[in-house]
């Protein structure tokens, strides 16, 4: 159920028989030869399959997010944390004005997890509010999934590459990309990150076949759907 797809009257009989809504959260950063807004593509497609045996509305995905390490690759754009905690707060005061109270926040970017802590300050202005973070990536049936398959999978690798992220035209190299020095990589700066890391793929191959995709695909929009229904306060 998206909101793109609903006017004002219907969100507000939408929040009289259920409380219940969805705000992806995405990121514009380099995911080597990927589509630069994959995470914000792959939060906002998770969220809508998930939600949509459910009846849930899903909010239009925030498609910026904070991203600072990555700002030496051309395309990246990364929100200061100030910025992106008061959009946060502003999109959350939006959406409890419009009925809601029970709140899920499909995230695909691990940059923007301070957004749960800004979210439980807000609960407790609003404690008739509940707010969840899903970081759909990271979900345990998820990453089992993945483990499953391969176990070497990490940012911008096959993990991420779904025909939904891919770019008409982009050849993906056919190599394991091996780890690089994440204790040197952690304290480097932006340029160096990207001396570091080369094409942006953390480690791992850059793709695999869609039949094995499509099953880690299934695996975390069932978890992200058990997000939204179950554990409710």
């Amino acid at each position: 159920m998206l909101v793109s797809r609903m006017n004002w009257m219907q969100i507000e009989e939408q929040a009289k028989r259920d409380d219940r809504c969805v705000v992806p959260l995405g990121c514009v950063e380099q995911h080597a030869y990927l589509s630069l807004a994959t995470d914000a593509i792959l939060a906002e497609r998770v969220a809508n399959e998930a939600a949509e045996p459910l009846g849930i509305p899903v909010f239009p995905v925030l498609a910026y997010g904070m991203t600072p390490g990555f700002t030496a690759y051309p395309g990246t754009v990364s929100l200061r944390m100030s910025t992106y905690l008061a959009v946060i707060e502003d999109l959350l005061e939006g959406v409890y004005r419009s009925g809601f109270r029970r709140i899920v926040l499909v995230n695909g970017h691990g940059g923007n997890s301070p957004a749960m802590t800004l979210a439980t300050e807000w609960m407790g202005r609003r404690p008739d509010a509940s707010v969840k973070m899903h970081n759909w990536w990271a979900g345990p049936l998820f990453q089992a999934a993945v483990r499953q398959i391969d176990p070497a999978a990490s940012h911008a690798s096959w993990m991420e590459n779904f025909p939904w992220t891919r770019l008409e035209g982009v050849a993906m190299p056919d190599i394991v990309k091996p780890p690089f020095d994440a204790a040197l990589y952690q304290a480097a700066n932006p340029q160096r990150k990207r001396e570091i890391l080369g094409d942006g793929n953390f480690h791992g191959r850059y793709q695999r076949p869609d039949a094995e995709m499509l099953r880690v695909w299934t695996a975390g929009v069932e978890e992200t759907r058990a997000a939204m229904a179950e554990s409710w306060p």
